[in-house]
């Protein structure tokens, strides 16, 4: 087995492979399977060597989730992954018979099938390497391949699910162990917005968007493309296309950024990406010396719990403030953990959920000077409270009461004039 680091490294050279992923509103009903079916024909009609990675139908994975509540109170991660890897097993043959239904060879295979393994933990495995062998030998008898995504093998033998989102990094990881020309991701949004169209009517369709940028709208919010796909794609020069499963169109093509044609007057600013699912929670007053950060946030990590902005003042008598954003779901035993770290260091805790955060995001900007601080002069404006506040070189994120991110969202769309690109 070879890791996936050097996978693209022994890749078959022959051109012509495309991989294409369909998400679960794109296989949600049988009527949207055998549009599947048409496009696939199309494209492997064409003469392209085909493999297809699927998810679950429609909401089957939620489906799976509640009734395993409703056998179990507390059901183990092993059969849950064994339970919802069965989702997308349906599409992959449901969607292998509507092609032999239209003359199409095609084999549908789960992910260790198909030479999935994976290593980490039940529920959000992460991919140790592809053995494409069997997925070679059916593209050589001009096949598609058809692989349920979000799945793979650990080193007992057992299922392993990828996480949310796992289905995108199946697609790929696959184009990269196939050296493919590109990865196709259809979905319900014909492309990748400069913010969420229901939200700005005015939003713009982004035709040409670098991996960076895009791995972190991913990361701060944007649901097109899960974050771990992006990056797994800029690793391994594969090219990323997101399209519209319902409506022929352009889409929006992810790369690497290797032309040098647009050095100075590529746009700055990529989009605007908001995420609503966000809490807070300050530790005031805490002993400050060597090792803290380490005690308030060891505990998290062993919890597994990811913890996003973080924030410190700057020690005064030997105190200080850290404050820290985590998701909703993880509010509660965060606030209990970090309870805990505050009252050995002689401080307090408090936390507030009903918060969401705002990203501004584009290459370059801190070395653009004044993009953060247009983006506060503009919630300012608004009379929108900011309640924490992270930089790097390519985003500027706030911290906001949720019920103040949509207005944040629009207005800051309209200051940085993302209506009037040009697409």
């Amino acid at each position: 087995l070879m890791p996936v680091a050097y996978l693209r490294r022994s890749a078959c050279t022959t051109l012509g492979i495309i991989v294409q992923k369909y998400g679960g509103s794109s296989v949600a009903t049988a009527e949207h399977i055998r549009a599947v079916a048409e496009r696939v024909k199309k494209v492997h009609d064409s003469g392209h060597g085909l493999v297809v990675t699927v998810s679950a139908m429609g909401k089957q994975t939620d489906r799976l989730l509640r009734l395993a509540g409703e056998v179990s109170r507390d059901p183990s991660p092993r059969e849950i992954d064994q339970l919802l890897s069965t989702g997308e097993l349906q599409s992959v043959a449901l969607l292998a018979m509507a092609l032999h239904d239209r003359g199409v060879a095609a084999t549908s295979l789960t992910g260790p099938q198909a030479g999935m393994k994976t290593t980490g933990r039940y529920g959000s495995g992460v991919i140790s390497g592809i053995q494409p062998d069997r997925l070679r030998g059916l593209l050589d008898e001009g096949q598609v391949a058809i692989v349920a995504g979000f799945q793979g093998v650990n080193a007992l033998g057992d299922i392993m699910t990828l996480g949310r989102g796992g289905s995108d990094t199946t697609g790929v990881a696959l184009a990269a162990a196939l050296g493919a020309e590109r990865c196709e991701i259809f979905t319900d949004v014909d492309g990748v917005y400069t913010a969420d169209p229901r939200i700005v009517p005015g939003a713009r369709r982004i035709p040409v968007i670098l991996s960076s940028e895009m791995a972190e709208m991913s990361w701060r919010g944007a649901k097109v493309m899960h974050p771990r796909a992006v990056e797994l794609g800029a690793l391994h020069g594969v090219e990323i296309h997101v399209k519209s499963s319902f409506r022929e169109g352009p889409g929006t093509i992810i790369t690497g950024g290797n032309g040098l044609e647009h050095l100075e007057t590529r746009e700055t600013v990529a989009g605007i990406v908001h995420d609503l699912d966000v809490s807070r929670i300050t530790l005031t007053g805490i002993k400050t010396g060597p090792g803290t950060m380490s005690r308030v946030f060891s505990p998290l990590a062993e919890a597994g719990i990811s913890v996003d902005v973080i924030v410190e003042s700057a020690p005064k008598r030997g105190t200080s403030d850290v404050a820290f954003t985590v998701r909703r779901g993880d509010f509660s035993e965060a606030l209990r953990l970090a309870g805990a770290v505050a009252d050995s260091l002689d401080g307090r805790v408090e936390g507030e959920e009903e918060l969401g955060k705002v990203s501004v995001v584009g290459t370059g900007m801190l070395n653009r000077p004044g993009y953060a601080a247009r983006m506060f002069a503009t919630l300012g404006e608004a009379g929108i409270p900011i309640r924490l506040v992270s930089t790097s070189e390519i985003q500027v994120t706030c911290v906001l009461p949720a019920g103040r991110v949509e207005e944040a969202v629009r207005v800051l769309h309209r200051d940085f004039e993302l209506e009037e690109r040009d697409v």
